[in-house]
């Protein structure tokens, strides 16, 4: 029966991630992001709707429109597929939630799911434009600000009033990156970096923001090292902008599933 409901959690994951596909793209391009048909960027032919199915219409079609046989980015892909395991793992981490009630399961489910689905189009459009939107990251900030009287590591009482390091934690974690972007003049770090952390702050809270922050950085230097050498056209050093968002939200993504502590990633480097 479980395997049933992953399933269908994975299905209607990548469902969503073709949502967040047509969001990523036509977010401040003028298009409508909820009405409209979708369509072929090179050539216009409105899409059918066997030609948007989830994950197989692209494989089946070979990545190319059926008209123009122009290339179809690899973006619709891997969000669809990405977003489709990420519902699967949040599943997965409220799997206790489920053995208490299929209620408390679907409610801490949906919520996080919603964070993580504004996250990933944040993550995507940041790798696509170097920028974070202000809409977006606001809707993030008030979600996870909401979420604080959520008490998701229990099942009673659901709702809770949070502490004063859990008000504290948005605008403790976003200051250092604030911080950076002031006296940087924004060379070495975007003030959308700091409104994001406010809300990745309050929704990991005090313990898990430290260790998610951490994570980042390292997770963002090995990544932009193997990039800068494997890079065939030299264009890429150490000047090289690289937006930081992607590694604070997969950090963040961790953090959360495993619950990681500074204790925790301490015990990294004990042999």
């Amino acid at each position: 029966m479980y395997i049933l409901i992953f399933i269908f959690i994975f299905l209607f994951g990548i469902t969503i991630g073709s949502f967040l596909n047509v969001v990523i793209y036509r977010f401040n391009t003028g298009f409508p992001v909820v009405k409209g048909r979708s369509m072929c960027m090179s050539c216009g032919h409105k899409l059918k709707w066997y030609e948007l199915i989830p994950l197989l219409s692209y494989l089946l079609q070979s990545g190319k429109c059926r008209v123009c046989k122009a290339p179809i980015s690899k973006q619709y892909f891997f969000v669809e597929l990405l977003t489709g395991l990420m519902f699967v793992f949040i599943g997965l981490h409220f799997l206790q939630a489920l053995f208490i009630s299929s209620l408390l399961f679907a409610f801490l489910f949906f919520i996080f799911v919603f964070l993580f689905s504004l996250l990933i189009i944040i993550s995507v459009y940041d790798i696509r434009h170097k920028i974070i939107p202000d809409k977006l990251v606001f809707i993030f900030d008030v979600s996870a600000f909401l979420v604080i009287f959520v008490n998701y590591t229990t099942a009673n009482p659901l709702f809770v009033l949070p502490s004063v390091m859990d008000l504290l934690s948005g605008p403790l974690f976003a200051m250092p990156f604030a911080l950076l972007w002031l006296i940087s003049k924004g060379k070495w770090m975007g003030l959308g970096d700091a409104k994001l952390m406010l809300g990745l702050g309050w929704m990991l809270g005090p313990v898990l923001s430290l260790p998610s922050v951490i994570l980042s950085f390292w997770i963002g230097a090995v990544v932009s090292l193997f990039v800068m050498f494997l890079s065939k056209k030299k264009k890429i050093n150490m000047k090289t902008e690289i937006p930081f968002a992607p590694f604070l939200i997969i950090g963040a993504f961790i953090v959360f599933l495993f619950n990681i502590d500074i204790v925790a990633l301490s015990g990294l480097f004990h042999f």
